[in-house]
């Protein structure tokens, strides 16, 4: 947690790799490292967990669901609360 800042997730309308590949999305999540905007991994993509785990550093995203307030580490595999 040593250097986590608040970074606005990154102004796409959906997830940045789905809109690319014309995918579609469940829900989303903003890196907290980048503002790296993918997809949940209930997500046929799965972009938010690939995006941790092939950039050093970026293991932890927080949900962009209306009246959600939580982050995921996936690398520890836990809740964060309140993101």
């Amino acid at each position: 947690m040593d250097g986590l800042r608040e970074v606005p997730a990154n102004t796409a309308p959906g997830c940045e790799d789905c809109l690319r590949t014309g995918s579609t999305w469940v829900h989303l999540r903003a890196c907290l490292s980048c503002g790296h905007v993918g997809c949940c991994d209930s997500s046929p993509g799965q972009h938010a967990h690939h995006h941790a785990r092939t950039n050093s550093g970026h293991h932890i995203a927080r949900s962009l669901q209306p009246g959600e307030d939580w982050a995921w580490c996936y690398t520890d595999e836990v809740f964060l609360r309140p993101a």
